[in-house]
């Protein structure tokens, strides 16, 4: 299973509203590159027979089953990065760069957590 919190699930309206896909589901994909660390996707879609879907008050989550054991437990947020700048960010302990957030190895900027 995976979380979207209440400020991503906000934007993900926001979003959904401004590019007219109201009555479409966010799609997540994840590639795992050659070093280990992921990189994530995520656009409005249709939902398809084989997609794992979870439901988060009005926002419907998708994905292809490939890739629930990449997204087993990862949380999808909407932070400040800096001053200003709000971006998407996926945490993700199954990502072998993933620095828990609080910890003292850097944070965000260490990998496993940008939507690209």
């Amino acid at each position: 299973m995976i979380t979207v919190t209440p400020e991503a699930q906000k934007q993900i309206r926001i979003a959904a509203e401004e590019s007219g896909a109201a009555n479409l589901s966010l799609r997540l994909a994840a590639k795992r590159n050659p070093d280990g660390s992921f990189d994530y996707g995520m656009g409005f879609d249709e939902p398809a027979d084989d997609d794992l879907s979870y439901r988060f008050g009005e926002i419907e989550v998708i994905f292809d089953a490939q890739y629930g054991p990449m997204l087993n437990g990862a949380t999808l947020d909407f932070v400040e990065i800096e001053p200003g700048e709000h971006t998407f960010i996926v945490l993700n302990p199954n990502d072998p760069h993933y620095v828990p957030p609080g910890s003292d190895a850097g944070g965000c900027g260490s990998g496993g957590c940008g939507c690209h």
